[in-house]
């Protein structure tokens, strides 16, 4: 798995967001995202509709009984915790804070 993180030039403590440019739930989470991003947090944002090689990435991290299959899709690399669809700032902030 290692290996595989730096192919993608990712470290395994990322809180990653995977989305679609033209996504509208995407884009309805992003304002929540560019903020929790403004308050000192580091999401990287990951499209995946125009880009093969970050799809491919999602792919390889969507795995499992809590397969999401679609975007947006976020994952705490650190906790391994996952939310899947559109969820709002409190959630996203309790995500990335590891709770």
């Amino acid at each position: 798995m290692f290996l595989f993180c730096l192919c993608y030039n990712l470290i395994m403590k990322d809180l990653l967001f995977f989305y679609g440019l033209e996504c509208p739930h995407c884009i309805d989470v992003e304002k929540d995202v560019d903020l929790l991003n403004k308050e000192g947090f580091d999401i990287k944002k990951i499209e995946v509709w125009h880009n093969i090689e970050n799809d491919k990435m999602l792919e390889e991290l969507d795995k499992g009984d809590d397969m999401c299959g679609g975007v947006p899709f976020f994952l705490n690399q650190i906790t391994g915790k996952t939310i899947c669809g559109e969820s709002n700032y409190k959630e996203l902030k309790k995500w990335a804070q590891g709770i």
